[in-house]
């Protein structure tokens, strides 16, 4: 007592009342009183005077980097040019690797839930990690907006049905895969001129859902499925596989693999005997510069979402396209290799923005409800890289636009680059 007397004593009279003050209302840190605030029905970020506004990253940064490093640094970027929300640091971080597989999906989830603070979460990268982390966060009440996971099955069937792995505060600034089937099936039957489409998935959301609703949409064109299969994760050796297709007798091949399984397929399947000619058609998991550096990228088609956007402007931000595409050439060493940079940018830039909107600044306390954030994302309307971003009631948040490219050259590894011969617009 005698100590904290002294200290009173040498304190000038305003510090002292503040003290006296912080004590009598139960806080150090400058907020004041008790708060008239009432918590929605999934909770609240309280931040005291001075703290940071907590985001995070759930990203494939160890499996599928190519998706998910550059996702990453698109985020870094975004909390850079946004810089505050309601005058508080933004948190970001490190990066939380969700190895694009459930079991890495989930774990990421969960340490990120574990954490009362964080408002909210970009990711993941891949569909499969998506499924197992959903949930997750879902029942803990965030919210997460994903850059690149496409498949239908974390959404809705575009006709105002939910899907099976659908969950609340689940959002994407990507597209749901169903354009891209509609799109490729598009191309291939009405400008390609093929009749006779084999297909090939590896068991994963992502592949198995695209390969299906091209499927239908293909046949419903006129098309011809003569062969479907699958491979595991991990397969090298595809002569099973292409010796069915030579036996089906197929025009093209579509097969949206990852890059593990999707080098070789495209390797083997360019000199197996009774494959000749055939045209091979793949999708945005093969649509990275690793792989286009390859001599077996070339001559394949890639559907994708736009990656040519030019003087598009992020309104969160101000900056165009061609701005924060040099700004990462500068901080990082060269272009991105995958076109979901844009996307991730964007829904960091969708997420801040709503956070900056719901947020109620009382007594030197921030508010953060995450019910009405979940809300307020779904209403937020924002001009992005990408274009115009607006949800749907099942978190579709994606313009649906679809570019197809023709890779013929691998010394052509800038997917920005790349010669696009198809465009979809829903």
């Amino acid at each position: 007592m005698g100590h904290r007397m002294w200290i009173m004593r040498r304190m000038p009279v305003a510090a002292l009342a503040a003290t006296i003050a912080a004590v009598l209302t139960g806080s150090c840190d400058g907020s004041t009183g008790p708060s008239s605030f009432e918590p929605g029905p999934l909770g609240t970020v309280t931040l005291r005077r001075g703290e940071a506004v907590r985001i995070r990253s759930l990203l494939s940064m160890s499996v599928a980097p190519s998706l998910g490093t550059p996702a990453r640094h698109a985020v870094e970027l975004a909390v850079r040019d946004v810089g505050t929300v309601r005058g508080r640091a933004i948190d970001l971080g490190d990066a939380l690797d969700s190895m694009c597989s459930p079991e890495g999906g989930r774990a990421a989830a969960r340490e990120v839930v574990a954490d009362p603070q964080v408002v909210g979460v970009i990711g993941t990268s891949c569909s499969a990690a998506a499924v197992a982390a959903s949930p997750v966060i879902s029942e803990a009440g965030y919210v997460m907006i994903a850059p690149s996971t496409t498949s239908p099955l974390l959404t809705s069937d575009l006709a105002g049905n939910p899907n099976p792995d659908y969950h609340p505060g689940y959002f994407r600034v990507s597209n749901n895969d169903l354009y891209q089937a509609r799109a490729l099936s598009d191309f291939a039957f009405n400008q390609l001129g093929l009749r006779r489409v084999a297909t090939v998935h590896d068991g994963d959301p992502y592949t198995s859902a695209l390969v299906e609703a091209f499927a239908i949409a293909f046949q419903a064109l006129g098309g011809v499925v003569p062969a479907a299969t699958a491979i595991a994760k991990g397969d090298t050796d595809m002569t099973p596989v292409l010796r069915e297709f030579a036996a089906a007798g197929p025009d093209g091949i579509f097969f949206p693999l990852f890059e593990v399984e999707g080098s070789p397929f495209a390797a083997q399947a360019g000199s197996f005997d009774g494959l000749e000619g055939v045209t091979l058609i793949s999708g945005s998991a093969l649509l990275v510069s690793d792989f286009l550096a390859t001599p077996q990228s070339e001559g394949i088609y890639f559907a994708g979402p736009e990656s040519d956007f030019g003087s598009n402007v992020n309104e969160a931000t101000g900056k165009s396209a061609d701005a924060v595409l040099a700004a990462y050439a500068a901080a990082y060493g060269g272009p991105p290799p995958s076109p979901y940079w844009a996307q991730a940018y964007d829904g960091t830039t969708l997420l801040l923005t709503a956070i900056r909107s719901v947020a109620v600044e009382e007594g030197g306390r921030l508010y953060i409800d995450r019910a009405a954030l979940r809300a307020e994302i779904g209403r937020t309307r924002i001009r992005g890289l990408i274009g115009d971003i607006s949800c749907d009631d099942f978190g579709d948040c994606g313009t649906g636009r679809i570019n197809i490219v023709h890779h013929t050259d691998s010394r052509v590894t800038d997917v920005a680059r790349l010669p696009v011969v198809y465009r979809f617009a829903p």
